[in-house]
């Protein structure tokens, strides 16, 4: 019998780089932006996407050179997880960083890319880019991060 656990159900801290990417579900909500309130640090959703996410596919149109083309474009990071507070209660990484299981429809699971579309938890369908958004406090939205 083999006990060894697929690498999604292993610390963050153990992961090689390719696992490290795989674990992303790819909803794309952290490429949403995000509005602070400067007097309680609060974070609000809004339905604004980096210019960079395609909106269809919920997954950056360039992200090998993303730093580059959005110089504050978050750089999640094993070291950096426990720190970023907005990223959304079904992210894995914020998920295995607090040492629970991923859900049903992440693909890892449910061996479907789409099914993280199909449960509603992707930005497909309720976003638009910011190039299109305008002012981003028309753009708050009450959904949690």
């Amino acid at each position: 019998m083999n006990s060894k656990k697929p690498f999604w159900e292993k610390p963050l801290a153990s992961l090689d780089a390719a696992e490290w990417e795989a674990l992303c579900d790819g909803c794309g909500r952290c490429c949403l932006h995000k509005a602070e309130d400067a007097d309680t640090g609060a974070y609000y959703a809004t339905n604004v996407a980096c210019r960079l996410l395609d909106l269809e596919t919920a997954r950056c149109t360039d992200y090998a050179h993303r730093k580059l083309q959005v110089p504050d474009c978050l750089q999640l990071a094993q070291g950096n997880v426990d720190e970023v507070r907005w990223l959304p209660s079904t992210c894995a990484y914020r998920l295995r960083a607090e040492g629970k299981t991923l859900f049903d429809w992440h693909y890892l699971i449910s061996g479907d890319r789409e099914s993280v579309h199909a449960a509603g938890q992707s930005i497909r369908g309720w976003t638009i880019s910011e190039d299109e958004a305008g002012d981003i406090t028309h753009h708050l939205i009450d959904r949690e991060l």
